[in-house]
């Protein structure tokens, strides 16, 4: 259980993550959506769409929209995470389109001011580890390394045809004349003159440090390897980082990869953009790990100036989804950034790299969704992560593509939105069914609420709700349960669930 002081800091932090608005913002639980999936058509319509969803956002409790990267990448087709010109937002012709796959910049710019206006504030997407779809290839000396210990160097020194000459004939030099050239990066995987794949490691240079550990040195990921040892790169990504803020007027970021980046850079990018902004520019990384002790360090080495996903407890619900009921409920939050660093803890169920055939598959199992989102958006710890292909349903040909479930969401948002408040008990008590209260603040009218969720049978348990609750009716808003309950004199009510499901009681309006 979450103690009062702590609960305070966690109010604290959400009304520094949400902007001044309609409804006071201490009394408002903050919600993200990750507002895209990896098939999006490539109909340039998505910041269209983005823009006509801002009130139904608003209405449903939405407070802050992660986009996804925004800048030119290698194709019109890019999701984004292959970029070419960090300063092209959908404004110049080049890679054979002005608009992203998303649409054009002025479009862009038009759906973040309906989403301010709406309260409603928005992170973007920054992709620093590497570049590609460059202009040119270079001539560079470099030597093989191992694919699985990349500190072995497994080749002698040779010359190979690099892609790192990046000149942006299409900009030109527009907001910035910075031209990269083949000395600005560590290394690549590709010598187009013998039209050879390997893992290349440039002459003079060293994997950046410190990184994960994984495969020696995991600083090596993709394309054109972005050197953060080198001074210019570093000034210049700053400098972009506060011009990207600036021109789109961003509320916050969201760090692509950050394992395969120095730590310390990551740190100072994070303060330099929020000095040189006057902003608070929260920011949550990408840290792909199934291991609280390497997410903790990354915390440690940052000076915890950001936030992490709960990666853990991504895999504790996929884990939790595929065993048939046969997951012990009372561990789903063993392990989980959120358990031990709530205060850091972006929670989220899926997101566009686990959904179905994409690089980190680990998709929770439709049915249990609604369990693991009732499980991050009513509970007081984490910074709440709702899925855009959860709500929309994924696109593309596989039968394992995850279908529309707005109508399963929406009541649970609702429950954060209008009843997610208070002193929380928690009832982990049985390895199938477990629950929790929140007994409601005086200041958010008619708040407090009573969850359970079980991968078995079903069945029901006694909760205490708060003895200020005493004599109220409360009712399932998600609908799966007809029954009422209403809370004895002494605070508690027996509450009901049905098998493989969730139930959210909250006051009979």
């Amino acid at each position: 259980m979450v103690s009062k002081s702590k609960l305070l800091c966690c109010v604290l932090l959400l009304s520094i993550m949400l902007p001044a608005s309609k409804t006071d913002a201490a009394s408002l639980n903050g919600t993200l959506m990750q507002y895209f999936e990896w098939n999006l058509p490539n109909d340039g319509q998505h910041w269209n769409r983005l823009q006509n969803d801002a009130g139904y956002l608003s209405d449903i409790g939405i407070t802050a929209v992660w986009i996804p990267p925004a800048y030119k990448g290698t194709s019109q087709s890019d999701v984004g995470y292959g970029p070419y010109d960090l300063y092209d937002l959908g404004e110049f012709d080049q890679k054979g389109t002005v608009r992203t796959k998303y649409g054009t910049k002025t479009e862009l710019q038009s759906a973040i001011g309906s989403l301010h206006s709406e309260s409603i504030q928005v992170y973007g997407d920054v992709v620093l580890n590497h570049k590609a779809g460059a202009d040119q290839a270079e001539d560079v000396t470099a030597v093989e390394v191992n694919q699985g210990n990349r500190n072995q160097e497994t080749s002698g020194e040779y010359q190979i045809k690099a892609w790192t000459r990046f000149d942006f004939p299409g900009r030109g030099s527009t907001y910035s004349d910075f031209k990269w050239r083949w000395h600005h990066f560590d290394g690549t995987d590709w010598d187009e003159s013998r039209k050879l794949n390997r893992i290349y490691k440039f002459q003079g240079k060293a994997w950046d440090w410190e990184v994960s550990s994984e495969n020696g040195n995991y600083d090596y990921l993709m394309y054109a390897d972005v050197d953060y040892d080198h001074p210019d790169v570093a000034s210049e990504m700053k400098r972009w980082g506060t011009w990207y803020a600036n021109e789109l007027q961003l509320d916050g970021f969201r760090l692509d990869a950050v394992k395969h980046i120095k730590f310390s850079f990551l740190r100072d990018w994070v303060d330099a953009v929020r000095q040189s902004t006057g902003k608070e520019m929260f920011t949550v990384a990408e840290y792909w790990q199934n291991h609280l002790g390497e997410l903790e360090n990354y915390l440690n080495k940052t000076n915890f100036n950001h936030s992490v996903f709960d990666v853990p407890l991504h895999y504790n619900f996929h884990a939790a989804s595929s065993q048939g009921g046969g997951y012990d409920m009372r561990h789903l939050q063993n392990g989980t950034v959120v358990s031990k660093h709530y205060l850091k803890a972006v929670t989220f169920v899926d997101n566009h790299d686990t959904q179905p055939g994409q690089s980190l598959e680990s998709t929770v199992q439709t049915w249990f969704k609604p369990l693991a989102y009732a499980f991050i958006l009513t509970r007081e710890a984490g910074y709440p992560q709702v899925f855009y292909g959860d709500v929309y349903g994924t696109k593309g040909s596989s039968s394992r593509e995850i279908p529309p479930l707005k109508s399963k969401i929406e009541p649970i948002l609702k429950a954060r939105k209008y009843y997610a408040y208070g002193k929380q008990h928690d009832y982990f008590d049985h390895h199938d069914i477990v629950g929790w209260t929140r007994e409601g603040d005086p200041s958010v009218d008619r708040s407090g609420l009573a969850a359970l969720v079980t991968d078995g049978p079903g069945g029901s348990k006694w909760m205490y709700a708060g003895r200020q609750n005493a004599g109220e009716t409360w009712y399932d808003i998600t609908g799966n349960r007809s029954d009422s309950v209403t809370i004895n004199s002494d605070g508690w009510g027996q509450f009901h669930v049905n098998g493989g499901s969730v139930s959210i009681y909250v006051q009979r309006p």
